[in-house]
Parts: structure tokens; sequence; C-alpha cells
């Protein structure tokens, strides 16, 4: 055979002959058939199946409509899940959904349905993304900082990321965060973030300027509010930490002090992580200077610490293998710090007792409504506005109900949102269907199951000449907006309004953290 035929011409070549193939006789089929086969390049089977259906009406039976295992309803229920998770992935909101479901409706906020909520409950990670993809989209993502450089201090013994070897809850990672924005000059607020290897649990605490005092001020502190004795601590080679002072104070407290090799961030992994996805993620990007944005991170990190450590589940690495030039992770489930401090040996039952007391007294929106809160209190002083100390919200009922559509406007944090545009809030053009849009529901009403194609064409019959084809696409939106009402009305549950809850889990837990074992 030549040069091939393009796809179109087939396509006519079956229709001019496909007719006179099926009504000749066995010799001219046989003809008929031979000279298609040349021609088209198509294998002789394939060939007396096109020729022979070239008559049939394949449109004739309508395709079935696609019946989904998950509905409008537990994709609502999972937007609203997610946004009170503070935007988990998949996999860490699969291991928190049974905790985060069963705090929203011990605290009145949710009220599932109890098909969405097995549905919500047995839903994969993969399910999860793949439902909330739609709300994802548009998300605008950061790019990594520039590393920084220090000096090494040759008296502190070194330890490297694979040296850890699975140690009790109290050996942590300790790093200073700059809050400079786009300019390293001059002075501004710093946050000291702890993370503990084995569980997760992180502290952060703000200091006012990068000085070594301060920083054994802050590790003081925050050696009071963890649920565990500090046994170890691992540094950069910052000035900041390591110094005649911090040497001094982490020999006398019986501290086994250690640092990282220069220029070799992985070795700190653990705190860098919980650097961006806890400390970057509350304060953002923006400039902080003196005493009141100190203040102000404070407070916001008084509340954050119970949200990470109670309702955030993070991954940690269970091995690690290296086949040829890659190399194989696995991971165990995600849990969070609270949950792998409960299954320690290391932590006292008394200790123990006191985490289960904390987390029944927690209520993860009212959390998240108070780190809003204050959020937008550190995002006005990072923009150089003078602000009031905010008023932690009362009534949560608005926060509940913007968290099935808090995505559609994009970055909800105040730390992290840009200047909106205005909203278009008016119609450019007469709705085309306001007249019959009543009828349209009740059809919907008697058959919840039919698809607006389905309902668009019933319209065209019954209102010959209104309707183009074009406005299909129009109708399909109005009826997905119906749907997602309805389905709101399954999940929806009245708030209570509850007083504002105190924080007593630093000070409960302060007189049993020495008795952590080591």
């Amino acid at each position: 055979m030549g040069r091939r035929i393009s796809m179109a011409t087939r396509r006519e070549l079956t229709e001019a002959i496909g007719d006179r193939y099926r009504e000749g006789s066995r010799a001219e089929k046989r003809a008929i058939l031979t000279e298609f086969v040349a021609v088209t390049g198509y294998h002789r089977k394939h060939a007396i199946r096109v020729l022979l259906s070239t008559g049939r009406d394949r449109n004739a039976q309508a395709p079935r409509a696609i019946r989904r295992l998950y509905d409008e309803a537990v994709r609502q229920a999972l937007v609203i899940l997610w946004e009170a998770s503070d935007r988990v992935c998949g996999k860490r909101l699969k291991s928190l959904l049974p905790v985060l479901v069963e705090a929203l409706e011990r605290h009145g906020h949710l009220q599932l349905d109890s098909s969405v909520r097995t549905q919500v409950l047995t839903a994969s990670a993969a399910t999860i993304d793949r439902l909330l993809k739609p709300a994802r989209a548009g998300m605008r993502k950061r790019g990594a900082r520039r590393p920084g450089t220090a000096l090494i201090r040759r008296q502190v013994p070194v330890r490297t990321f694979a040296e850890w070897d699975d140690p009790p809850p109290g050996y942590v990672e300790g790093d200073l965060v700059a809050h400079c924005g786009t300019q390293a000059a001059g002075s501004f607020v710093h946050t000291l973030t702890l993370t503990d290897i084995a569980t997760g649990w992180t502290e952060c605490v703000p200091l006012v300027v990068r000085q070594a005092g301060l920083v054994i001020e802050g590790l003081e502190q925050l050696r009071t509010m963890m649920p565990f004795s500090l046994l170890g601590f691992d540094v950069d080679n910052g000035s900041e930490f390591l110094n005649e002072t911090m040497i001094a104070y982490c020999q006398q407290q019986e501290i086994q002090l250690t640092r990282a090799r220069p220029y070799r961030k992985n070795d700190q992994a653990w705190v860098e992580q919980k650097n961006g996805a806890v400390v970057r993620k509350l304060v953002g990007y923006g400039r902080l200077e003196g005493l009141t944005a100190a203040e102000a991170l404070g407070r916001l990190y008084a509340v954050a610490r119970l949200f990470v450590n109670f309702f955030q589940p993070s991954f940690k690495l269970a091995t690690k293998t290296r086949v040829g030039s890659r190399v194989v992770k696995s991971y165990h489930a995600p849990e969070t710090p609270c949950s792998r401090l409960l299954a320690s040996p290391h932590i006292t039952e008394v200790v123990k007792d006191r985490l289960r007391v904390v987390q029944r007294t927690l209520d993860p929106l009212r959390l998240l409504g108070e780190i809003r809160a204050l959020q937008h209190h550190v995002a006005l002083l990072a923009d150089g506005q003078t602000s009031h100390v905010p008023t932690l919200p009362s009534d949560l009922k608005p926060l509940f109900d913007g968290l099935a559509t808090a995505w559609k406007d994009g970055e909800v944090r105040p730390t992290h949102r840009v200047q909106p545009k205005p909203r278009r809030d008016y119609r450019t053009r007469k709705d085309p269907f306001e007249a019959v849009w009543p009828t349209i529901v009740k059809w919907l009403e008697a058959e919840p199951d039919r698809t607006a194609a389905e309902l668009f064409a019933r319209l065209q019959q019954d209102c010959p000449g209104m309707f183009s084809d074009g406005q299909l696409r129009t109708l399909q939106r109005r009826v997905r907006e119906w749907r997602e009402a309805a389905a709101r009305r399954l999940i929806v549950a009245q708030p209570v309004p509850v007083g504002l809850h105190s924080i007593p889990f630093a000070a409960d837990l302060r007189e049993h953290a020495s008795s952590s074992v080591h």
C-alpha cells in the first residue's frame, strides 16, 4: 500500500460503499472487502465490522449516567473537615478524620448524616485528595528559603541525621526562624522552634532579637511547657546556640548538646520541616519588629501549640533502603504528637492521663478561629499598621458556615493573603432560566438523579424555540449549585455557643514534666 489516507477519508469511503457491501452477493462482498482493505490498511476482520456497522444508529441509546460512590455531600463534608484541619494533605487527614469528626460533633459544630459519615471515614487518602482537588486548585505556593551560614564550634560533638537511632521522647532539635521579610538588616523578631525526634511534638517561642541569653530564656520557658524532660538538644552552628553560656547551661541541666554538620541542612530535617509546616504556615514571611510583635507571636503560639500537637498528624520515617540509584522510603501511618506520646513507654501514666484530659476538652474549631484572629493581628503588624489585641471569637457559627466555601477565596490565612480584587456581585445579562426555575426545582425534587442535560432536553420539548443548545452549560451550573445547597442540609449542624476555653495544658503538666523517664 502506498501513502496512508486520513481517518476522514476512511469514514467517507466507509459511508460510500457500506450500503453496497451489505446488500451485495457473496462474491460482490468479497471483491468490495478486498479493495477496501487494500485502500484503508484495515485488518480484514476489522474491515468487516466497520462495513457492517455503518448503518447502525450509534446514538439511539443515550449513555447511562455515571453513579458516583462519593456524592456532593461527601465532598462538601471533606472540604469542611480539610479546612478545620488547616488544610493538611489527604494521608494526614485520613488518619485525623476519626478524631476530628468526633471532636466537632462533640462540641456541636458538625452533625453528619449516617451514610455521609460512613463514607467520609472509609474514604481512602487517594479518594480524599481527588475529592479535594477542585478546592486546592489555584493555591499559590512559595519557594524554599535560601540557607544561611554559621561558624563551627569544635567543642560540641557532631550528630548527623542517621545517628538518632530511635531515641525516647526528650531529644529535640532546635532552630531559629528569622521574621525579617525581604531585608536582613536591622533588628527583627525570631522564633525559637523545638521539635521532638520521637514524637514530632513542636514548641515555639518568640525572641525579640537574636541573642544567646534570650535563647536560653526561651529554652527554659519551653522546658516547662513540654510534657517530657529535655534530654538532648541538637542545634545548628549559629553563634546564638554554640557559645560558652549555652554549653555551661546544658552541662548544668544535664542536657546533651550536639550540633549538625555545617552546610548540611538535612542533619536537622525534623525541625527544618516544622519551620515551614508550622512557623511559616502560621506567621508567613513578613517582617516583624519590636516587643509588640513578639507579644503577638507569643499569643499566637500559645493557641497554635494545642492545635498542632493534638490535631495535626505527621509522618514518621520507618525504613530507608537504597536499591541501585534509588532510595526507597516507607513511613509509619500518620499520627499526632499526642498520640505518639500516649503510645510511648517512656511517658508516665500521670502525664498520659493529663494529655487525655486536655485532648477531651479541646475544640479544634475554636482553636482554629482563635488562630485566624491572632494571625490577622500579626498580619497587620507585619504591614506596619497599628493594631489592638484582637478579641477572640465567641460565636463560631460564621467560621463554620464559611468552611464549605473558603477554598473559593484562595488563601484564608491572613498572614499569607494577598490583597483581593473586588468581586463582581451583579449580573451582566438576564437570567435565561428565571421564569422556568421553579418548574426545574420541582423536577429535581421529584427526581434528584436527573442530569442537567435531561432537564434541558425536557425544557426544549416543553418550550420549543425558547432555549438554544448553547445554554446547557448555564443550566448545568445552576443545577450544580442546587445540589450543593441540598447536600449541605445533610451536613451542617447548628453550632452550640460556648464560652472561651482556657488553655490549661502547660500549667497542668508543668509539675509532671520532670517525671518523664530518661
